[in-house]
């Protein structure tokens, strides 16, 4: 296989939103500015988003929030439960603001987008990237890191170089003067898409940083290493092996999640479980597909020595792929009465919907007559309005009347869901 430009007058920018979660509080709470704030994972576990105040303190990612609560609270580091609402909101208002500047946007993850421009119709790249951090700035109120390159894989390193930018925050390898004094310093591990397994093989045959793999034979290397490794050569040469991609349907999706307290009934496992259909529904019908089958599961806490232990899931199918709300959760509530036994705690519980398929294929049975139209109308109502007027406007009686049920996420730190709830929007004085 060999690799060729597919377009040389493309370049890439990958666009990084700043300490994306503590930036998204910042926003609506302005004293938080300069202050040291960490975000905090499901049920307030672990720290998963630190403010650079934060980093400052030597406080890593990722450890257990009770091991270092107390010097949190010592330090007056503002503490915050994860407010994943307002982030989602906010992730889509980044995106959107990118796609002003180009039609070419990847959306790589909640607070990264790649974006396509044609490099002849800029010729000074950094004003213009200047341009977009503003502008995405105030138009948001999130901060944003931008890196450039003719390839992805050079973006991803620029960006990199543009977080350790105290001021601009904006990094151009366009140029392979640039890219050759940048990948001297870069380490193979911390090439996008290299593991620290291959990065354990590459130094065996005295490739240690990505100038040296840059410079490597592309042949040698899918030979030792694989077509991956090949592409990754070329594209640090400034060679475009990976375009833009598309959105692609995913073929199942699963909500599932550990529950703020044990449960040890059916009726509060039902609740939750329904929760957790409810979600994944929404997120079926928004990708435009239905399910074939249902997977349900619980489980214990297999941490606890002193609990007894259980786990068990079950499937159950459709005759006809399904996207309504109302009849995934009758089959659900079916399969949670035959895995529940009595006398466990149970710890997390969640569904996955399976084998997903386009809502505009209809298989034709021939024994049985299924017409989507009410259901899809029924659906597309209770989104809309749920879009409109917030999340949960609308409800399952199943999924509980209550909304504080001691089997719900803790969330002793949660800020107020300014865009998604009228009840939570910001008052001005």
């Amino acid at each position: 296989m060999s690799f060729t430009k597919s377009d040389d007058k493309n370049i890439f920018a990958l666009v990084d939103c700043n300490n994306f979660y503590v930036s998204c509080e910042r926003v609506f709470n302005p004293f938080l500015i300069n202050q040291p704030v960490v975000v905090l994972s499901n049920n307030d576990g672990c720290i998963i988003a630190r403010s650079n105040e934060v980093k400052d303190l030597g406080i890593p990612m990722g450890a257990p929030f009770h091991h270092y609560q107390h010097t949190l609270l010592q330090k007056g580091v503002q503490i915050y439960s994860s407010n994943y609402q307002l982030y989602g909101d906010m992730s889509g208002r980044v995106m959107d603001s990118l796609k002003i500047f180009s039609p070419d946007v990847e959306v790589y993850s909640i607070d990264e987008a790649f974006v396509k421009f044609k490099y002849s119709n800029r010729r000074n790249y950094y004003e213009y990237l200047k341009t977009i951090k503003n502008s995405v700035f105030q138009w948001t109120g999130i901060p944003v890191s931008i890196g450039l390159g003719p390839t992805k894989t050079l973006a991803k390193i620029a960006n990199s170089l543009a977080k350790k930018s105290k001021i601009e925050h904006i990094y151009d390898l366009s140029s392979p003067s640039a890219q050759i004094e940048a990948l001297e310093n870069i380490q193979v591990e911390s090439i996008w898409g290299i593991s620290k397994r291959w990065g354990a093989k590459l130094r065996l045959i005295g490739i240690g940083n990505a100038l040296q793999l840059r410079n490597a034979s592309p042949q040698k290397i899918r030979k030792y290493l694989g077509v991956v490794l090949e592409r990754i050569v070329y594209e640090l040469r400034g060679v475009s092996c990976l375009d833009i991609d598309q959105i692609q349907s995913r073929k199942n999706i699963m909500v599932s999640r550990s529950f703020g307290n044990p449960i040890n009934n059916l009726t509060d496992l039902e609740q939750a479980i329904s929760l957790y259909t409810v979600r994944a529904c929404e997120k079926m019908r928004s990708q435009s597909s239905r399910t074939q089958t249902v997977y349900t599961f619980l489980r214990t806490n297999s941490f606890s020595k002193k609990d007894k232990q259980y786990s068990a899931g079950v499937m159950s199918g459709f005759n006809n792929p399904c996207s309504d709300t109302g009849h995934i959760l009758n089959l659900v509530k079916k399969n949670l009465s035959q895995i529940y036994k009595e006398g466990y705690l149970y710890h997390k519980g969640g569904v996955m919907l399976v084998d997903l398929v386009p809502d505009n294929i209809h298989q034709r049975n021939l024994f049985e007559r299924y017409n989507y139209q009410r259901s899809d109308s029924r659906m597309i109502a209770v989104d809309r309005i749920n879009k409109k007027f917030g999340p949960g406007t609308l409800f399952y009686a199943a999924a509980g009347l209550k909304k504080d049920g001691d089997w719900q996420s803790r969330t002793h730190h949660l800020s107020p869901r300014y865009t998604t709830k009228w009840g939570e929007l910001p008052h001005v004085y």
